[in-house]
């Protein structure tokens, strides 16, 4: 049974920090594409970063850039998103979500539960 776990949400203000992380399991692990994405309030669900774990490219959409990092622990089965200089436009569900080829929000192949983040400030 194919399984994501995000954990580490909750509420944070302006300027601070949290890690996500996504435990998988039931898949190869080592061969797909871990990305997460996060849905706000009243807004479509979007990409925010994505790493390969094939070849450990990483992917960042430009909101996030130089705040947020994507790490992946192949021994662990475990991908992690620090998240620093939190704003509260960062506020969404952070979901993780695999693919064998792609990290796109249109098509995954697997989806986890989502964490909440909330950034007051």
């Amino acid at each position: 049974e194919v399984q994501l776990q995000a954990s580490g949400g909750g509420s944070v203000q302006v300027g601070g920090s949290l890690r996500l992380s996504c435990a998988a399991s039931g898949f190869p692990f080592d061969d797909y594409v871990i990305g997460w994405f996060r849905q706000a309030p009243g807004k479509e669900r979007q990409g925010v970063s994505c790493i390969n774990n094939g070849h450990g490219s990483t992917y960042y959409a430009d909101s996030v850039k130089g705040r947020f990092t994507i790490s992946s622990d192949n021994a662990k089965n475990t991908v992690f998103l620090q998240m620093n200089n939190l704003k509260p436009e960062d506020t969404a569900v952070y979901y993780c979500a695999a693919d064998l080829t792609t990290c796109s929000d249109y098509h995954m192949d697997y989806w986890g539960k989502g964490t909440l983040v909330t950034v007051s400030s």
